[in-house]
């Protein structure tokens, strides 16, 4: 059965910033590929994609993940591939990472989606709605409190 996974981010958590939601998300890429799945994370568009690839360069050499941009990176892809609304993912997924705040119709495609419920109420809302579309879908969902720190 597929699974979405709703993480929800606090007001006064770490990942209410920009850097503490690419920690958070590099963590979960780490926990994921050590479990030998191959991610997509999708980005709102192809800023936001680039910053999280520059963000992954920069963790310590223990902590790095072999990761590409789509359409860069070896023919069979590396265990992360990041991407943005309007690119299509490899298909030899299984996992997708949805950090847009759109309709993740993309998703329907992976057995196992990872997607979060911000602090700000707009991108709650939508993030309300995108919880409906995959129970629609027949995902079997659930929701997390991030209880994560980097230090």
């Amino acid at each position: 059965m597929n699974t979405a996974t709703f993480y929800i981010i606090n007001e006064d958590s770490e990942q209410a910033s920009q850097q503490g939601w690419f920690a958070y998300v590099h963590f979960l890429c780490r926990h994921f590929t050590a479990q030998g799945a191959k991610l997509y994370i999708n980005c709102s568009d192809k800023a936001e994609a680039e910053l999280l690839a520059e963000y992954f360069w920069q963790v310590t050499p223990e902590q790095f993940i072999a990761h590409n941009l789509i359409g860069e990176g070896p023919k069979n892809g590396t265990p992360v591939e990041i991407g943005h609304e309007g690119l299509k993912p490899s298909w030899n997924r299984q996992l997708a990472i949805n950090l847009a705040n759109s309709h993740a119709t993309f998703a329907q495609s992976f057995g196992q989606v990872v997607d979060f419920v911000p602090c700000e109420e707009k991108a709650k809302q939508t993030a309300r709605e995108r919880y409906k579309i995959y129970r629609q879908a027949g995902y079997q969902l659930q929701t997390i409190e991030i209880q994560y720190s980097e230090s």
